[in-house]
Order: C-alpha cells, then sequence, then structure tokens
C-alpha cells in the first residue's frame, strides 16, 4: 500500500472523483490550507506552510502569483507565526494597527479596536465599494464611520493624509454626517445647505448650524409626505438631543415655500 504523504488527506467529490486536501498543525493549532488535485501538489503546498511558519526570513515580499497557496493564507500563517493568533481572514496585526490585505500592495489599514471585527468578517469589493456580510446583510464598511453609502469623497468625507487605503478613524474627517446637509462658505463663513429629493433636489434653506440643518431636512421630509410625496425618507437622528429641545428647534426652523407649498402632480 502506497504511504501517505504528510499533511495530505483524500477526498471524494459529489461526482466521486478524488482530489486531495492539505493540513497541518501548529501551536495546537489545525489549519486547512486548501484543495489539490494531487497528492503531490497537496504535500508541496504543506511544506511550504510549515516553512511559512518556521522561517521568519520569509515574508509576503516572497509571494508569487503561483504558489500552491493563496495569498490570503500566506497572510495569516506569517501573521500566526510573528504575532502568535490565526485569522482565517488575511490580517497582519502590528502594535498600534493592523492591515487587511487584498493583494501583495493591496490593503487597507485599520485601527487595533476593529480588529475582532474585520477578524470575523470577510471584506468584498464591488463596483469601488467594500462591503461585509453582517447578520445576513451587505454592509458597506464606511458606514462604521458614519458616512452614508451615496457619500462623495471631499464632498461628504476626507481623507486626511490623502492616503485612501488608512482607514484608521483619526485619518477619516466627516464633512457633512446627515441626510440633505451640505456644508457650504457664505461671506467666509461656515453655514448649511439643505436640499431634499422628490422629483430632483428641492431647496429646504440654508442655516447656521449642522443640527438645525438636519432638523429642516426632517421637517421638509414631513410636510412632503403629508403632502402626498411616496417617498421613504430617512431622517436625520439627533444623538444625545432630548425629546423636547427637539420639538423645540423642529417647531422654531423654517423651511422654503418651495416645500410648505408643494403639491403632487
Amino acid at each position: 500500500m502506497k504511504q501517505r504523504l504528510p499533511g495530505v488527506y483524500t477526498a471524494i467529490r459529489k461526482d466521486r472523483t478524488t482530489y486531495f486536501r492539505a493540513s497541518l498543525t501548529y501551536r495546537a493549532k489545525h489549519i486547512s490550507l486548501g484543495s489539490y488535485d494531487s497528492a503531490e501538489d497537496a504535500h508541496r503546498a504543506y511544506l511550504l506552510a510549515g516553512s511559512l511558519l518556521c522561517d521568519a526570513s520569509l515574508s509576503l515580499k516572497d509571494y508569487r502569483a503561483d504558489s500552491l497557496l493563496s495569498f490570503d493564507k500566506w497572510v495569516s500563517l506569517i501573521n500566526f507565526r510573528d504575532n502568535g493568533i490565526y485569522f482565517a481572514t488575511p490580517i497582519y496585526v502590528r502594535p498600534k494597527f493592523f492591515y487587511y490585505f487584498f493583494g501583495p500592495s493591496d490593503f487597507f489599514i485599520f485601527d487595533l479596536e476593529d480588529l475582532f471585527y474585520y477578524a470575523t468578517r470577510r471584506i468584498s469589493r464591488r463596483g469601488g465599494h467594500y462591503f461585509v456580510a453582517d447578520y445576513g446583510m451587505q454592509v458597506n464598511i464606511m458606514n462604521r464611520y458614519g458616512i452614508k453609502n451615496y457619500a462623495v469623497e471631499d464632498r461628504d468625507f476626507r481623507f486626511i493624509n490623502g492616503n485612501r487605503q488608512d482607514m484608521r478613524y483619526e485619518n477619516i474627517e466627516i464633512i457633512n454626517r446627515y441626510n440633505g446637509v451640505r456644508a457650504v462658505q457664505d461671506k467666509g463663513a461656515v453655514r448649511y445647505r439643505v436640499t431634499i429629493h422628490v422629483k430632483g433636489n428641492i431647496y429646504v434653506g440654508t442655516y447656521d448650524s449642522e443640527t438645525e440643518a438636519a432638523i429642516a431636512y426632517n421637517k421638509a421630509a414631513d410636510i412632503l409626505k403629508k403632502a402626498g410625496v411616496n417617498k421613504a425618507y430617512t431622517p436625520n437622528y439627533m444623538e444625545g438631543m432630548s425629546p423636547a429641545a427637539y420639538a423645540d428647534l423642529y417647531a422654531a426652523v423654517k423651511v422654503s415655500s418651495g416645500i410648505r407649498h408643494y403639491r403632487c402632480e
């Protein structure tokens, strides 16, 4: 009988064909390495994984596209070697932040406070947007910073150091945090212009404070709904504001005549 190669296990597909799985155990952690068409390739993957775990001279710079281990697995194994913890997602931890890799020179930098979140959720990309599966929903990772899905860089938010890969909280400045509200320069001062969309954008007003502007948007949405506009407007939430204070400001804030006199056609 042919002796089984170390780290290699035979498996059967649903169509009854044979393939080979590679795995190893390191520091009491059992790690699956992948599936292969031949026992020899599975064994070579096993040997490569052992080298990555034991040879500190090997780094992500040594990765090649024809490697028998995926790039994600390289990251996970090298992080396990250097930092003593295994993540299924392609994370490499540094003292004050961590990298989440998509490729050898393609990565995000996150704060350590986000480590558990991304250690248990894989980031997917679609059309320039980045999502994670969170309780069965596809959630844009920018939502964690209070940035809406439709937000525009340098209008609604910006990367302070200019590096779009640097997703640390200190590097992301929120310019416009509320629905319908945009910061504008008015005679050298910052004011807040509000519009709301029906068939096109309707001007609501321009206000001295961001809070006042956000509540004006809510009031405009309520007026439009009463006028028969059938749209699901998302109201702005005033964190930390008491219901009484909200009600007073809601009553006092003025909206444009275009809103007050709107009629559905």
